[in-house]
């Protein structure tokens, strides 16, 4: 197992500043949209609309806080021990991974203290899902992390074990 660094705990100040944004922009939500339901920035292309979500991505599992709560706990303890140890052992991996905890961590927030997801920014040029901050540090962090595993990560194992046959 790999020694705890501090230097290991830099991308969750990433975590801790998607959390701050994903909950102020979700308080706003609340206290400025929900009396009104909706305000179009730019008319039938981007609305920004309060709505729950008592579900995950796309409303899937509605009516499973509970469960969904308790398996988002647990994942974003796994992946805060993967960065704090530098299990994957590359720093940009550990800040998707960051990323991904901060808006895990927002979306759990609202489900434990509320029991649903506030979601406000409505993409309604392709009648997207409504969606909110933690949902896109979520989004970002794995697909920035796909990009990596499929492009990158098979380059740098390579030349590490290059490295390692030739001490």
């Amino acid at each position: 197992m790999k020694k705890p660094s501090w230097k290991n705990t830099l991308p969750l100040v990433l975590s801790l500043a998607a959390i701050g944004l994903d909950q102020l922009t979700k308080y706003l939500a609340v206290v400025f949209l929900k009396p009104i339901g909706t305000l179009p920035l730019i008319e039938g292309v981007l609305h920004f609309t309060y709505a729950t979500n008592t579900g995950s991505a796309f409303s899937l599992f509605s009516g499973f806080t509970e469960v969904l709560s308790v398996v988002t706990f647990l994942v974003i303890l796994v992946m805060l021990f993967g960065i704090v140890v530098n299990y994957l052992g590359s720093t940009f991996m550990n800040w998707c991974l960051a990323a991904i905890v901060g808006g895990g961590i927002g979306n759990l927030i609202d489900r434990v203290a509320r029991g649903y997801v506030v979601d406000f920014i409505d993409f309604r040029l392709i009648h997207f899902a409504i969606f909110n901050v933690a949902d896109i540090f979520v989004v970002v962090g794995v697909i920035l992390l796909l990009i990596y595993l499929l492009f990158f990560e098979s380059k740098r194992a390579k030349a590490q074990k290059d490295n390692q046959t030739e001490v």
